[in-house]
């Protein structure tokens, strides 16, 4: 049963970790361990509990392990207590992966956004390097290896979004080092028959942060909202953790292409008046839509794998009271309104 609202952030983990009758049909059918590389940024805690609740539903037969290098000690700690087995794991460093136990399912979350600009070396030696190391390291595994629709070019605003036929157009360093991870797990995927999926994610929302979170501070703080990008996806991260453990069945050599997104074309004015009603305090905008918007089709990920069990409508309710109550937030926005690659 899905909540009304979201009250806090206790709640907000149970809710992102609980997993779906798909779910623990899914866990069901695996024979081997679960390994989560890259599992305690955003997406990993959330994810890695998900699969361990799926697993004792279905008789405790596997471990879900998780494996960063884990600055955080109280991310660790409470993943240890949730029942996943944690690792310490530099995946910049060859000899780390190398220690790392072979399970044979494998969700690779790790890479670099933020900051780009700063390093971009090590953006690209993250999103390239750390790629082809695992691929080689597991070439016996399934791998669910993170994207971005961000690969994809930018698109006219009133047109379709790019679907999984679509040639790649990676607008900046990011987006480059991303479509550069996709071309080397693909190669090792090719060369070594390593099973793989693609797992193109645009864009996660948590209630601590997503697009319709940054609209919805801004529209709570009375600050303006950019227009320039007038349109978005977004889907509710409890529902891509779903997705990414499912998509270890869809795994292939060359490997298989997801876009993995909400259903809907989400308008930024339209999000913002509506945050603005639910706020009561009017939305301001600055400049005007402009003729291109990063959008995804997810029409495959959504046949193969069925509807979100989250709709928009709700996802922007919880949001709402989110923000109204003062939740908390992790102050990453997601600058889903830039057109240059910039992060």
């Amino acid at each position: 049963m899905l909540p009304d609202v979201i009250e806090d952030e206790a709640a907000l983990e149970a809710a992102l970790a609980e997993p779906s009758k798909a779910d623990i049909e899914c866990v069901g059918r695996l024979t081997g361990d679960v390994l989560i590389l890259g599992a305690s940024g955003k997406m990993g805690p959330s994810l890695a509990r998900r699969v361990r609740r799926a697993v004792a539903l279905t008789g405790d037969r596997i471990q879900v392990l998780a494996a960063s290098r884990f600055s955080s000690a109280e991310v660790r700690e409470g993943l240890e207590a949730d029942g996943v087995l944690t690792l310490v794991c530099n995946l910049l460093d060859r000899a780390s992966i190398d220690a790392l136990p072979r399970a044979p399912n494998v969700l690779f979350l790790a890479g670099r956004k933020f900051g780009t600009l700063d390093r971009t070396d090590l953006t690209w030696a993250t999103n390239t390097v750390v790629p082809v190391r695992v691929a080689e390291g597991f070439h016996e595994s399934r791998i669910v290896v993170f994207s971005t629709g961000n690969v994809y070019p930018l698109v006219p605003a009133g047109g379709p979004g790019s679907n999984e036929e679509d040639e790649p157009g990676p607008v900046g360093e990011y987006a480059q080092s991303c479509l550069g991870r996709e071309r080397v797990v693909e190669f090792v995927s090719r060369e070594h028959g390593v099973r793989a999926l693609i797992f193109r994610l645009n864009y996660a929302v948590d209630l601590r942060y997503g697009t319709l979170v940054d609209l919805a501070r801004r529209v709570f703080n009375g600050e303006p909202v950019d227009l320039t990008v007038g349109a978005f996806n977004a889907i509710w991260q409890g529902d891509a953790n779903s997705y990414a453990l499912r998509s270890l069945d869809l795994c292939a050599s060359p490997p298989a292409l997801l876009n993995v997104t909400g259903p809907d074309r989400i308008s930024v004015r339209d999000a913002a008046e509506w945050f603005g009603n639910a706020f009561d305090r009017p939305a301001r905008f600055v400049n005007t839509e402009g003729p291109v918007a990063l959008l995804s089709d997810s029409t495959r990920c959504r046949e193969r794998l069925g509807e979100p069990e989250v709709s928009l409508e709700r996802l922007k309710t919880w949001v709402a009271h989110w923000v109204r109550t003062g939740g908390a937030s992790l102050n990453k926005p997601t600058h889903f309104e830039v057109t240059d690659g910039r992060f």
